[in-house]
């Protein structure tokens, strides 16, 4: 592949959101980054940026600076400045309708209500990108959506947050290796009480 991909993690900058559940897609980038030596540290396009090699192909690294309900700007930024199209997009982001700790990679899908995501879709014209959706829901019910994205993760969560980066990792570097329906095959187990979106 001559073409660099670009794998975007979602998230909000500023030490107040780190280790929450809507920061994981971040969390996930500064794994990839660290894994495969790649500095995710470069202002560019309202994002921090860092390129590099990963599973033997050039990648972009992403993480949007502009707070997660703008995320599509600066995704549309990049697009402009590199010459990305929507076959090279990697979408990374937490998930309240999957089951903590499930992964899922989707070729395409609505934003479920996720806010950094509609924001891309809107942004992009389209909802035909990768994604790797990572599962944030507790197993039981949630007062506020949006209060419990934003809260700590508990201790439980804490202890399955290693496995889980490594897992969604994995899950990006099969994409970027084998394509996304292979991924699919790959990393889609059905979990009880996950939800499909259209």
């Amino acid at each position: 592949m001559a073409e660099p991909l670009l794998v975007v993690g979602l998230g909000n900058p500023g030490p107040e959101y780190s280790g929450t559940p809507h920061n994981l897609g971040f969390d996930v980038i500064d794994r990839l980054a660290g894994t495969n030596g790649i500095r995710v540290t470069q202002p560019d396009s309202k994002a921090l940026v860092g390129s590099g090699r990963i599973a033997g192909q050039p990648v972009m690294l992403a993480k949007p600076q502009t707070y997660m309900n703008l995320s599509g700007g600066s995704v549309r930024l990049l697009f402009e400045k590199y010459g990305f199209d929507l076959s090279d997009l990697v979408l990374v982001y937490d998930e309240l309708a999957l089951p903590w700790t499930n992964v899922r990679v989707r070729p395409d899908g609505s934003s479920a209500g996720h806010n950094g995501v509609e924001s891309v879709i809107r942004s992009l014209g389209s909802k035909q990108f990768a994604r790797v959706r990572i599962g944030i829901h507790p197993g039981h019910p949630i007062r506020d959506g949006a209060q419990f994205v934003l809260a700590p993760l508990g201790r439980a969560q804490q202890q399955d947050l290693d496995p889980l980066l490594d897992t969604c990792c994995q899950a990006v570097e099969s994409i970027i290796s084998e394509g996304v329906e292979k991924a699919m095959a790959k990393y889609n187990r059905r979990a009880q009480g996950a939800k499909e979106e259209e």
